[in-house]
């Protein structure tokens, strides 16, 4: 009985580190969303239909990150992959709750589409965050969390979405991607897209970061990760423009700058989603 007890103790200690862990993620991974005016608009003038599909498309993310990235280094499956994505999601909605009170956001007379809307985008990129906890604040003694090294050929271009997701969400809301989108002429599109892709391979093949994968045939890895997470990163930065409502009102032309721009860095999250989950 001592023995049953001291192990549920332990069990129960495990898992309130892993949720502390959680809310670290949270608040570290969507502070810099928290803080930024343009969420906090998206949220009050963003059609519903935007909002609707974004949350559609956010919870398989969120349930594959649970498994591969794991919220709790002692759970394993998809059934507490579920049950770590919607503990992820009440993370995610507690923590923008909270700062963004702090922050005196939230107005006595704002409707409570316009508190919920702000609610929902914040929180999604705090879910992110608090389940990328395992591998942000472990501090190494967890280096067994997750099982994206035994991921498939899918679950690795899955892993390029999400970290390309990690990072774009912090960019497309911003006036500074379009501005600089306009600025640039065809040449620094093209450019920008050549350097885009050649980062992106260096980092997952070349230049020796930790985590850094070894492919026997080069040119079949550069066509078939490279090549296809690149893709995979374009549509995931229109999607996000599409979503922040970043795209209303643009030529074709624009919206492709506007991508390109935007997937710099979604380009270097997805080649750094190894480290990041």
């Amino acid at each position: 009985m001592t023995a049953s007890l001291a192990f549920d103790s332990r069990r129960e200690t495990a898992y309130a580190r892993d949720l502390a862990r959680a809310f670290g993620g949270a608040l570290l991974f969507a502070l810099p969303l928290l803080m930024t005016m343009e969420m906090w608009w998206a949220g009050f003038v963003l059609d519903g239909v935007q909002l609707l599909v974004f949350l559609i498309l956010a919870l398989p993310l969120l349930t594959g990150l649970a498994y591969y990235a794991g919220f709790s280094a002692q759970h394993r499956g998809l059934g507490h992959a579920l049950l770590d994505t919607f503990v992820a999601l009440a993370v995610g909605f507690l923590t923008a709750a909270v700062v963004l009170g702090l922050f005196a956001v939230f107005e006595p007379a704002d409707p409570p589409r316009q508190v919920a809307g702000q609610l929902m985008l914040q929180a999604i990129a705090g879910a992110m965050g608090a389940l990328l906890a395992g591998r942000q604040l472990s501090a190494g003694e967890d280096e067994d969390v997750g099982d994206e090294d035994q991921a498939s050929y899918p679950g690795e271009l899955f892993l390029m979405v999400a970290g390309a997701l990690f990072l774009t969400l912090n960019m497309a809301p911003t006036e500074e991607m379009i501005l600089i989108a306009y600025r640039m002429s065809p040449v620094h599109v093209a450019a920008l897209v050549l350097v885009s892709i050649g980062l992106m391979h260096a980092i997952v093949y070349s230049v020796g970061f930790p985590g850094q994968e070894v492919h026997e045939r080069p040119v079949a890895a550069f066509l078939h990760y490279t090549l296809a997470g690149y893709g995979l990163v374009l549509l995931t930065s229109l999607f996000v423009l599409w979503v922040f409502g970043r795209t209303h009102g643009h030529g074709l032309g624009e919206i492709v700058d506007a991508v390109a721009v935007v997937s710099f860095p979604g380009a270097i999250g997805a080649a750094a989603a190894r480290l990041l989950v």
